[in-house]
């Protein structure tokens, strides 16, 4: 007869084990899963802040570099000189949609007050700040540990849950700390899913399998992210990106400078 305490020293059994290495990749997904989501989404919202920011200011650029050539192709009459101030107002040409792709700042017509203010030192409305506060954060991460549909062993539960971490994934993304807070208070009223069950050997190998597939793809992700050049500008400032954007935009009011100086130079010459 096997007493408890020997029961007790006795290894696990290899389907145990196999369930327990199977949980264990679960959870490290889940956490890497969550680090993937929260730098895709800090990359975001400073490309939408470098955007508001610096767009007007690269765009007053081009639009500056199109009227020298074309001050200069007028002077001179060369056919060099005209092709090339053809391709650069090609560039600054409206597209359609223009006015998504610059978040407001542009559309056909031109340049947006707040813009023009912004080119001209005068008072502006500054860029809203989307970046999510740490209670966001510490709110995202819980609620992904939770509520990620990875923990679910049934469809309709796993449903339920991508349905819920796609609204948590909105709210974070707009940094929405009240809204991630109801949906914290709305998960623990919920339905208490059900305990998981051991899984036939042949479920959990192909669960594992599914585990690996699925890192990979985060991986890849994670390194596309990784080499933008978004975050790149975000690791030469990582405790200050907003000062690295004023900084930026510095140097490009002296680019703008130096271009409207140049510009009155060749229509003086004219």
């Amino acid at each position: 007869m096997t007493t408890p305490e020997a029961e007790q020293s006795q290894p696990p059994r290899p389907e145990e084990r196999l369930e327990q290495a199977v949980r264990a990749a679960e959870q490290a997904l889940i956490e890497y899963e969550i680090a993937v989501e929260g730098f895709r989404v800090e990359v975001e919202n400073f490309s939408r802040l470098h955007e508001r920011k610096l767009g007007p200011l690269y765009s007053r650029i081009e639009e500056l570099d199109a009227q020298i050539a074309e001050a200069r192709a007028a002077r001179t009459g060369d056919p060099e000189d005209v092709r090339r101030a053809e391709e650069a107002r090609a560039l600054v040409q409206p597209i359609p949609g223009v006015e998504e792709l610059l978040h407001g700042w542009m559309d056909g017509q031109g340049l947006f007050p707040e813009a023009t203010a912004m080119l001209t030192d005068q008072t502006v409305r500054p860029p809203e700040r989307v970046r999510p506060s740490e209670e966001a954060r510490k709110l995202y991460r819980e609620l992904a540990r939770k509520a990620h549909p990875d923990l679910a062993q049934e469809e309709e539960e796993r449903q339920r849950r991508e349905e819920f971490i796609s609204r948590v994934n909105a709210a974070y993304a707009r940094g929405d700390t009240a809204l991630l807070t109801e949906l914290a208070e709305e998960w623990a009223a919920g339905p208490v899913p059900p305990e998981r069950t051991p899984s036939p050997s042949a479920e959990l190998y192909a669960r594992l399998e599914w585990l690996s597939q699925r890192k990979e793809l985060l991986t890849l992700v994670a390194q596309e992210l990784e080499n933008g050049a978004i975050a790149g500008m975000l690791r030469l400032a990582p405790d200050d990106p907003d000062g690295l954007l004023d900084e930026i935009a510095v140097r490009l009011h002296g680019d703008i400078e130096q271009r409207e100086t140049q510009l009155a130079a060749l229509l003086g010459q004219g």
